[in-house]
């Protein structure tokens, strides 16, 4: 059985679903602080299999311990985490109490348990603005523009010292670049509290009408267009990449895999090609630029390509009709 920490979220829910479908039992534990417990209903619809769901927090360390008397727990996922570059920002003590602090407690819990394989969401963020493009895994951590971003290394950095401290431990960190779409029964997907902060939801609202236009944050940069270009992978796809990691826990150490496609859209394009894809018109207006934004990255993918036998199968075009059809099942059932 895997423990899937923020199992109910956008990304979570999507693994629930590849691990499930490929026979792995899931134990999920969420403070629902971002999803709906109807997420964990609608992952059993997909796959068609009980999930054992905890609601609570990962900072909340006897409800660790039971769970891991409870349940039969081979490997750990953890994907909880507060994920909004701009508010970490603003609520910097919260984003290291829930992303640090929430890790390590996860981390004594499964040392207490004897449980030392554990698969990271960690974010391209860590690279930091200076360095060069294409992210590869061989650089070194630079120095984020967020504590989000930092939060993010922080908990590489507290892995890497555990893992240097117990040779037993196992531990993947997967740098995650930027995720959207939906799953393909539009079932389940980004459902953002409040105004979303990420491009895709925001364009999506816009084509339901829930917003009046998107606001493209810098139209002046040194790229084709002079929006920000970024490296956008399908949810589904990134799911796989957990599941294709899985593979990689029988060898003890530290692991790190970029998540992406190896090719960069940028902001504009993303809003024509909605446009061009569904038919509905999406009203934009250029604002300046936001702090903190890069001009433009992606990833290089090479090495989860040759190691985990990975690599993005979907299209822009995929991620934007299974966006589209998500958000319009989400608006009718009011998710």
């Amino acid at each position: 059985m895997i423990l899937l920490t923020g199992g109910a979220g956008y990304i979570g829910s999507h693994i629930a679903v590849e691990l499930l479908e490929m026979g792995v039992e899931v134990a999920i534990v969420d403070n629902l602080c971002n999803s709906n417990r109807s997420v964990i209903e609608r992952i059993e619809s997909i796959a068609q299999r009980p999930v054992v769901f905890y609601e609570g927090d990962i900072r909340d360390a006897a409800l660790l311990a039971s769970i891991f008397e409870m349940c039969p727990i081979e490997a750990v996922i953890h994907c909880a985490g507060l994920k909004a570059v701009g508010e970490s920002v603003t609520m910097p003590l919260a984003y290291y109490d829930t992303n640090v602090y929430g890790s390590i407690c996860l981390c004594q819990a499964m040392q207490k348990a004897n449980v030392k394989k554990l698969i990271f969401s960690s974010s391209a963020t860590v690279y930091g603005p200076d360095a060069e493009v294409p992210y590869l895994e061989s650089m070194p951590r630079g120095v984020a523009t967020s504590p989000y971003g930092v939060s993010k290394g922080m908990v590489e950095k507290v892995l890497e010292d555990l893992g240097a401290s117990d040779p037993d431990w196992s531990i993947v960190v997967l740098r995650y670049f930027n995720p959207i779409g939906a799953h393909p029964t539009g079932l389940i997907g980004e459902s953002p509290q409040g105004t979303p902060n990420n491009l895709m939801p925001f364009i999506s609202q816009v084509a339901a009408g829930v917003l009046s236009k998107v606001m493209i944050f810098g139209n002046d940069y040194p790229t084709s267009d002079g929006t920000c270009v970024r490296d956008y992978l399908h949810v589904v796809d990134l799911a796989v990449g957990h599941r294709a990691s899985l593979r990689v826990l029988d060898s003890p150490g530290m692991h790190y895999y970029n998540l992406g496609t190896g090719c960069g859209t940028s902001v504009l394009n993303m809003v024509q090609s909605f446009i061009e894809v569904t038919g509905v018109d999406i009203p934009y207006q250029f604002a300046p630029r936001r702090e903190g934004d890069l001009a433009a990255f992606w990833a290089n993918v090479s090495k989860a390509e040759h190691e985990l036998a990975w690599r993005a199968e979907k299209t822009l075009n995929d991620m934007l009709s299974d966006t589209w059809r998500w958000q319009q099942y989400a608006i009718v059932h009011g998710h």
